[in-house]
């Protein structure tokens, strides 16, 4: 009677179980699941309906993973508002979703470029073409926080499907020997990324559609987990005002409207009051609405909000703003 070679570990809260074998472990993200080994053979529509349902199930993933994700932002934001950075460091796929996120942060939340950073194995010529080879790089990882000089007010954000990335691991490694925060985002439980992270956030959402590629319910779940960084801390540090973009940088005709209609609703000015104000604010919107509530000129409105440490709500408060 032939025997099974493979010890086998089952994940009590997906049911998904990884397998040890000649081979090594068979992480979650490299499995195949069979539901999906003759999709060549199906018409396009079912292919698309059998991703859809697949990507259907990564917010619950997410959902399980919130109490983690909370925990790492409110560290990571107490950080940003003693002046700390943040980085996110990845490979492939998940470099490119860090890189994206961090990119976003300018003309969203009206940062400096060198607030949140995203680093990506290989360099900027791994944003548009693989360079596969740059995962490996343990000391390459190692060497860009280094050349970043993160210290103790920054934090790491460490995102890798497998969580073994060594280009990562290098990263966090060299982040955690300079006193930085560290996170990691990975869609592995118990992996070497968790284990090294003091914030380790785990997304488990199982084998892909086509296994092994990882930009699928992978990449689905870093860019909503990140999404979830980037905006809370954000909120936390008082860059937007209620669910207004009150930082946003209108470089364009779309976002000078956003601008305009931001103030509007804030103050109950009209759109010609609303946009005079703001091109007399250089487009700043905080600036502009306390030049419409307290009548002041944008040098008076500058120093009212400069004095209440660049908020909106307690410029207002203190303003006499109702």
């Amino acid at each position: 009677m032939e025997t099974d070679d493979r010890d086998k570990m089952t994940d009590p809260l997906t049911g998904l179980s990884t397998e040890h074998s000649e081979f090594g472990t068979e992480l979650y993200t490299e499995q195949s699941d069979p539901r999906y080994r003759d999709i060549d053979r199906l018409p396009t529509e079912e292919i698309a309906r059998l991703m859809n349902v697949a990507d259907a199930t990564v917010p619950g993933a997410v959902a399980t993973a919130v109490p983690a994700v909370s925990a790492a932002i409110d560290a990571i934001a107490g950080r940003m508002a003693r002046g700390g950075r943040l980085f996110y460091v990845g490979a492939g796929t998940s470099g490119r979703l860090g890189v994206l996120d961090a990119s976003e942060c300018p003309p969203t939340f009206g940062t400096d470029p060198e607030l949140v950073q995203g680093v990506i194995a290989g360099g900027e010529a791994a944003l548009t073409r693989s360079v596969e080879g740059a995962e490996d790089d343990h000391d390459g990882g190692a060497a860009a926080i280094a050349d970043r000089g993160l210290g103790p007010l920054d934090s790491l954000v460490g995102i890798s499907a497998s969580g073994r990335a060594p280009f990562v691991l290098g990263a966090l490694d060299e982040a955690a020997r300079r006193g930085a925060l560290t996170v990691s985002l990975s869609c592995n439980p118990g992996s070497p990324l968790s284990e090294r992270a003091e914030h380790p956030i785990e997304v488990v959402v199982g084998p892909e559609v086509v296994a092994g590629s990882t930009r699928l319910k992978a990449g689905t779940a870093q860019k909503l987990v990140l999404n979830m960084i980037s905006t809370i801390a954000m909120i936390r540090l008082g860059r937007t005002y209620g669910n207004a973009m009150i930082e946003v940088s209108a470089v364009n005709e779309k976002l000078t409207r956003r601008a305009t209609r931001i103030v509007g609703d804030i103050t109950g000015a009209g759109a010609a009051a609303a946009r005079g104000a703001l091109e007399a604010a250089d487009w700043n919107v905080k600036v502009a609405v306390l030049m419409i509530e307290r009548d002041l000129g944008p040098d008076g409105a500058r120093a009212l909000l400069k004095a209440n440490g660049d908020r909106l709500e307690a410029a207002r408060r203190a303003g006499g703003a109702a």
